[in-house]
């Protein structure tokens, strides 16, 4: 096996047996990186990586290490990583250098990590594509002629092309789970609040949440275990401690939700979830349909919500305290160029659409509104947890599909999102892993589980892994 093809417990086994160092690690992935066509990097930090490496190195000589010393990874570009350009894929932040580490990457760097780079993304983490970033979208590694997914783009296209050993993304309406989906690897999207979201760049603040991205799920443990719990910086992160689960199937009752196989969904991609929930039915599993009935309104409250947050959280980028500044003949001249040379298509139509929303005359009727039905959302799921243990669902209603192809279709491409949009707006844990192919084209399980059960899920994903 070669050295990129390790997941991060056989990494760690093979630095602990002195097989190979850090450095070789390291310098396997950097050449890995530099020969591929992908566009899954905005930035390698080559330098800084094997420095990283050789410090880890010393570490790892003394023979007690923890698991993540020495094993490289890569951050979605945006998360700040101290003395790194933190561009968010968009124009405006080209040339922005983050002045400090987000709280996931000083756990990261406290394990002795080693960043290999920064990963694209649609911008300011807009989109489910990758198409949206400023310079040039992530191709699919399965299939170049495709998309690799977004908002997390990059981050999900390096693990899949080991580009990484593992990577972080930030899922805000599905932009961990559907690129994972769409490339064939693990990607977990954790209860809001789970981890912290301090240096994070805001695209909705009441849904962002990091995740991680791996080869499989007892990686994608691992990396949740050693980013989650709470962050004096983060008032919305809670004091949570993972516990390791061992559930049975024989004891488990799983949910099929019948409005996520309804019509939209592509037949061959049905066929493959219902493989697996056939799988888990042999293993002993309970298999209940169950109804969510406020799924229906979930992607037009997303779409009112996160654009109206959207609008709020980017109103600082405006061309004075920090990031591209146009001069203008007066204030607003200033605003205006720079915002408007700045920010990218997806970018101002999100923006146009939550100032509209929260503006005098339309908040009630659509913002509130809006938080109104959210509730709904949130209840249907509360009342289906009661009668069940986790959810059985797509990811996506479609694999992976061409460029171009949606791109000029908005409501089109809204709809990647809207089997991953519900659970989000409830704040629940949602894992996407590969359950099977349609062509080269990978495609993803979702397993939900109520708040703060990510131990339920990643056991079962992990027993699911191995039938």
């Amino acid at each position: 096996m070669e050295l990129t093809e390790l997941t991060i417990v056989q990494a760690h086994e093979g630095l602990k047996n002195k097989e190979f160092t850090s450095v070789d690690l390291t310098k396997a992935y950097l050449e890995k990186i530099k020969k591929s066509d992908l566009n899954s990097y905005l930035s390698i930090t080559e330098e800084l990586a094997l420095a990283q490496a050789e410090e880890a190195d010393k570490k790892i000589a003394t023979g007690e290490f923890p698991m993540l010393c020495g094993i490289p990874c890569a951050i979605k570009d945006a998360i700040m990583v101290e003395g790194q350009k933190c561009t968010a894929a968009s124009k405006i932040l080209e040339n922005y250098v983050a002045p400090y580490d987000a709280t996931v990457i000083k756990k990261l760097k406290e394990q002795g990590a080693v960043i290999l780079g920064k990963t694209n993304l649609d911008e300011f983490t807009m989109g489910a594509s990758g198409e949206n970033s400023a310079f040039g979208a992530t191709k699919n590694p399965n299939d170049k002629t495709r998309v690799a997914g977004g908002s997390s783009s990059g981050s999900v296209a390096a693990v899949a092309a080991n580009e990484a050993i593992y990577t972080l993304g930030s899922d805000t309406g599905g932009s961990i789970r559907q690129p994972a989906s769409f490339c064939g690897v693990v990607g977990l999207c954790p209860t809001y609040g789970a981890v912290s979201r301090y240096g994070l760049i805001a695209h909705a603040s009441s849904l962002d949440q990091i995740g991680p991205i791996t080869k499989n799920v007892e990686d994608a443990e691992i990396i949740f275990k050693a980013i989650s719990g709470k962050d004096k910086m983060d008032a919305t992160s809670t004091d949570y401690v993972y516990e390791k689960a061992n559930v049975e199937f024989k004891n488990l009752k799983i949910g099929v939700p019948k409005e996520y196989f309804a019509k939209g969904l592509e037949p061959e991609v049905e066929k493959i979830i219902r493989d697996s929930i056939e799988k888990a039915k042999n293993a002993g599993a309970k298999i209940i349909e169950i109804s969510l009935p406020s799924t229906e309104y979930a992607l037009a409250c997303y779409y009112i919500i996160g654009p109206s947050e959207i609008s709020a959280n980017l109103a600082r980028l405006d061309g004075i305290k920090y990031g591209l500044s146009i001069e203008g003949k007066d204030l607003l001249d200033v605003y205006l160029k720079s915002k408007g040379k700045g920010f990218g298509d997806e970018v101002k139509r999100r923006i146009m659409i939550g100032t509209y929303c929260l503006s005098s005359g339309y908040y009630d009727a659509y913002y509130k509104k809006a938080q109104e039905v959210r509730q709904l959302v949130r209840q249907d799921f509360a009342a289906a947890f009661q009668e069940v243990d986790l959810l059985f669902c797509p990811v996506s209603p479609f694999p992976a599909f061409k460029f171009g192809e949606k791109l000029n279709d908005p409501l089109s491409m809204y709809l990647a999102d809207i089997y991953t949009i519900p659970s989000k707006l409830a704040g629940l844990p949602g894992l996407s892993m590969p359950v099977g192919k349609i062509g080269d084209l990978p495609v993803g399980l979702q397993i939900i589980g109520n708040h703060f059960q990510e131990n339920k899920i990643l056991s079962v994903a992990s027993q699911l892994e191995k039938i």
